[in-house]
């Protein structure tokens, strides 16, 4: 996608939304908030190489970041996601982190009406911040995680951000 449609996306989503509520990050922001990260759950994960979320995944996981898939479909769950074991949701996966380490970052790939009940679970599973994919706004979402004090993103993609912004996982 190149930058013009993606500013027309922008602002057709920013008309329909009212903009989100949310300022943009700045480029420091994001690089704080993604350098800062060691885990990173993938809510929405696909099973599917076609998906943008397996390409964000894997981009991530070759840049340093530990990575959780979270997705509740059957096939997910038996099959994993890329290689990796999936989680049916955020409470599962920070489960499975060793004692004392948290989500640091959900990375959401879910409709708009969904991401509310996304960033509650992350608010109760003790994730550090949330972040919403390209083209994915949700004002109730960026209120939720506001009034938790947990950082958010949203209209961004993380593969995007990390390679503009030349960051380095501090895993790798």
């Amino acid at each position: 996608m190149d930058e013009r449609e993606r500013a027309r996306i922008r602002a057709a989503i920013d008309a329909a939304e009212g903009g989100g509520g949310v300022p943009p990050a700045s480029n420091e922001q994001l690089r704080h908030l993604l350098a800062g990260s060691r885990t990173i759950a993938v809510v929405g994960a696909s099973p599917k190489p076609d998906r943008p979320s397996h390409g964000v995944l894997l981009a991530l996981q070759s840049a340093g970041w530990r990575i959780l898939p979270v997705n509740p479909a059957a096939n997910a769950l038996a099959d994993g996601v890329a290689g990796l074991p999936c989680y049916p949701n955020l409470a599962a996966a920070a489960a499975s982190l060793p004692n004392g380490e948290r989500i640091d970052l959900v990375d959401v790939f879910r409709r708009p009406e969904d991401c509310a009940a996304v960033t509650r679970e992350a608010i109760a599973a003790g994730a550090g911040a949330i972040w919403l994919q390209l083209g994915i706004i949700s004002p109730e979402a960026a209120a939720l995680a506001a009034e938790a004090g947990i950082p958010f993103v949203q209209d961004r993609c993380t593969a995007i951000e990390v390679q503009r912004l030349q960051i380095s996982a501090p895993n790798a």
